[in-house]
């Protein structure tokens, strides 16, 4: 029999909009159960980000497959009480408000403890819950902005560029299922919960790689590169008769492999590129003269004669290319949902792979819940309500 590893885990979840909604897509990925509240009539606030079908976001579809809605009014004394009986019933809170908003409600973590001991408190908030900046809003441009990232993005000399995905959300998303699936661990030799504390600007700075080191040691902030690695020569991208293409010869070997498919046998020996430090000091050299040889030919051809020599090689694909391509299929990583009121939409699949999961399993099966969707369900089976009652609640919230 398989299973996912976190099925029988729930987990509250009250996050909005990405950073939040990331993370539990990922638990929910690995079998958790998601209980989504959202505030009556308006819901998660990406509900009204476009792109839209009809009235169903596809921004909001796209992380929020899987999860049971629930609408809950937190300022109602009947609202708490609801969000109180989950919690009892639940084994992860995960939120993204701004430091100390579920405090000013009366469920600071002290008492979330006292309420369930055992719970795992996640929280993601644009600069944490310490330091100068803890209650200063944020969104993903600013701590990409913030965190260097975006100095390090983009041409010399040029603006700066964001990168062109939200990863100042997505990647504190990721810390934060990672943070909590360290906590529920923890929780399995001790028994007891703690407080999962992920900033946006932390996750910036943590993925920074070796600017920080370099920039440690020798008193210099780096740069934009562009198409170029800050590192290693030649690993950039280069204009092919059709396209682009890039090329990454990350050793010695690999260096006198391309030199060779390229017909300049001759370089392997040129004390200008013999180590990868010279290669790298003359890096715009270099990158002219392969420059040169990469224009005659065309993208397609340059991958059959690369992946031939066992040269790292690969196009830069727009989007759609990925919907055509074998190996994206091969690995599910693009999966067809049925989503009610719009019918069979892609969305990005799991890329965590499982030897007990079986690929059709490797993603929830259930589409993105309308707003108050699971109200009824949830009400009945974890905060104790009847059905007539949960009836009612329904009808009074419009639900």
């Amino acid at each position: 029999m398989t299973y996912k590893p976190l099925e029988g885990i729930r987990v509250l979840d009250m996050s909005r909009v990405l950073a939040g909604p990331y993370c539990t897509m990922m638990l929910s990925n690995l079998g958790a159960e998601i209980i989504k509240l959202e505030m009556p009539g308006i819901g998660d606030d990406s509900r009204a980000y476009g792109p839209h079908i009809g009235e169903e976001s596809i921004y909001f579809l796209s992380i929020n497959r899987g999860k049971k809605s629930i609408v809950v009014d937190m300022k109602s004394d009947e609202g708490r009480r609801i969000f109180e009986r989950l919690l009892a019933e639940s084994d992860v809170l995960v939120e993204n408000f701004k430091p100390g908003t579920l405090k000013k409600l009366g469920y600071g973590y002290e008492q979330l403890q006292a309420l369930n001991p055992q719970i795992i408190y996640t929280v993601v908030s644009g600069f944490g819950h310490t330091g100068p900046y803890a209650a200063r809003p944020a969104y993903d441009m600013i701590v990409q902005g913030m965190g260097g990232i975006m100095s390090i993005t983009g041409t010399p000399d040029g603006d700066p560029v964001r990168v062109g995905t939200s990863i100042g959300d997505i990647v504190a998303g990721m810390f934060a299922a990672y943070g909590t699936l360290a906590a529920l661990f923890a929780r399995t030799v001790t028994g007891q919960g703690q407080m999962v504390d992920v900033a946006m600007l932390d996750s910036q700075i943590a993925i920074l790689e070796n600017a920080v080191a370099k920039t440690s040691t020798l008193g210099v902030a780096p740069g934009p590169l562009g198409l170029k690695h800050p590192s290693i020569t030649p690993f950039e991208a280069y204009r092919t008769k059709d396209s682009w293409i890039i090329v990454a010869a990350g050793n010695d070997k690999l260096f006198a492999a391309l030199c060779r498919v390229v017909g300049q046998e001759e370089l392997i020996e040129d004390p200008r590129f013999v180590t990868n430090a010279q290669r790298n000091t003359n890096m715009h050299l270099l990158s002219d003269i392969m420059q040169q040889h990469f224009s005659k030919k065309t993208t397609a051809e340059w991958l059959e004669i690369l992946n031939e020599a066992h040269i790292p090689a690969g196009p830069i694909n727009t989007i759609d290319k990925l919907f055509d391509d074998p190996h994206v299929a091969e690995r599910n990583m693009l999966v067809e949902v049925e989503q009610p009121g719009i019918g069979k939409i892609k969305v990005a699949g799991n890329p965590i792979k499982l030897s007990h999961v079986p690929p059709e399993k490797e993603i929830p099966e259930e589409h993105a819940p309308r707003l108050g969707e699971h109200t009824r369900e949830v009400l009945i089976q974890y905060a104790g309500y009847t059905p007539d009652e949960a009836e009612d609640y329904i009808r009074r919230y419009q639900c």
